[in-house]
């Protein structure tokens, strides 16, 4: 089929729950995506942050054909040797950290984050320990627990009445969250840096409060690392610079290098609740998609490719002040950190992305006025100017 061939099917086989722009991507190289006319596109949006390598990277490529022949699927009825390697792999660099859960997507571990909390509470304090606090700007996934903390009602609403029991907080604010965190809750979830929401960043302070209130009525601290852990910010873990540790977290888009796959970490005080049936999974944790994530794991912790993320991600984020100074009515503010960048902009962002298409360039948006660039981490300074470049022109159409 030709891409109009494509399209026309996509628009009559599958359910239209995404705007996809006229042209059908075919192949990938390293941060370049190219369509079916052979037009070549920077990839600032590595599919969704997920592309962390991203494309054809070969030590992923090689653990695919690696274990392809392998048993794929197992279920967790039986012990597998690579989930538990991943597993101690993923302890091992997260100092906090006791126990890990697997699952297929970051919804999933949202939803497994907030049934633990609700178990502990409920197995440490009895019953009428339910809330659960979230903060404006949040977006915690579609599925009904992980939409019920998602602050924006565009989200919410037409699932409602969705999970009962949350209290939404506004963002950053100390005050605030010290009055909403109080016994009744049982868990406190947020992104140390929102991704959909529009890549605004916890400051320190506000994450040292959440963690003094929740160790003052005993609530679990849940960190939602879906988007901005695993090497995004340019430390394995965005909260690391925080100096302050949760008591959960969730992880997913990255970890399986393309393949889907979740995790939930967490403290061996919030495990040792955590019973035989109480969860499950189907899919979570194969021998096939864990070896590879390992793969994409060991290759992302390694310390010379994040300094290399580090290094790349301040030159992107001088780039984008420059960018700011120079139009400062187009260019509203610059957000976010490493190479999970936003842009706030005087305009249309869903405008903004179209032009950059014309121009070569994915990028995402992260509201109607933030423009979100997410570019595989292997992406070069060179690369950066490029995507500048392009970005720039792209942006003349709101001047």
């Amino acid at each position: 089929m030709n891409a109009a061939d494509v399209i026309a099917a996509e628009q009559r086989y599958l359910l239209q729950t995404y705007a996809r722009p006229g042209f059908v991507i075919e192949r990938g190289e390293g941060c370049y995506l190219y369509d079916s006319e052979g037009r070549k596109y920077l990839d600032c949006v590595a599919g969704i942050a997920v592309n962390a390598l991203g494309y054809g990277d070969p030590d992923v490529a090689r653990a695919i054909r690696e274990h392809a022949g392998g048993i794929i699927h197992l279920s967790n009825l039986y012990h597998s040797r690579p989930a538990v390697e991943l597993a101690q792999t993923l302890v091992e660099h997260t100092p906090w950290a006791d126990r890990v859960f697997f699952c297929n997507s970051g919804a999933e571990a949202v939803e497994g984050a907030l049934k633990f909390s609700r178990r502990y509470a409920r197995d440490v304090h009895g019953d009428g320990k339910t809330t659960i606090v979230a903060f404006t700007g949040s977006f915690h996934g579609r599925t009904m627990g992980a939409v019920a903390v998602t602050a924006r009602e565009k989200y919410r609403q037409p699932f409602e009445p969705v999970m009962p029991g949350v209290r939404f907080v506004p963002f950053n604010d100390r005050d605030a969250a010290i009055a909403a965190i109080t016994d009744d809750v049982c868990g406190v979830i947020i992104e140390p840096v929102q991704g959909e929401g529009g890549l605004s960043v916890a400051t320190p302070e506000f994450l040292r409060t959440l963690r003094e209130r929740c160790d003052a009525v005993d609530a679990l601290l849940i960190f939602d690392e879906i988007q901005c852990g695993i090497g995004r910010t340019g430390t394995l873990w965005a909260h690391e610079l925080s100096g302050v540790a949760p008591d959960v977290m969730t992880i997913a888009k990255p970890l399986g290098g393309g393949l889907p796959i979740g995790a939930i970490l967490m403290r061996q005080n919030v495990a040792q609740t955590i019973h035989t049936g109480d969860h499950g999974t189907t899919f979570g944790g194969g021998p096939f998609v864990t070896s590879v994530a390992h793969a994409v794991l060991r290759k992302i912790a390694d310390p010379t490719f994040l300094a290399h993320v580090r290094d790349v991600g301040d030159y992107l984020g001088e780039a984008l002040n420059e960018m700011h100074l120079a139009y400062p009515d187009t260019v509203l503010e610059v957000r976010g950190r490493g190479l999970m960048r936003g842009l706030v902009i005087n305009g249309s962002a869903s405008t903004v992305r179209e032009s950059a298409h014309h121009e070569g360039l994915l990028i995402a948006t992260a509201g109607d006025d933030v423009l979100r660039l997410v570019p595989p981490l292997i992406i070069t300074r060179a690369q950066v100017d490029e995507a500048v470049e392009k970005l720039t022109r792209a942006l003349a159409t709101l001047r």
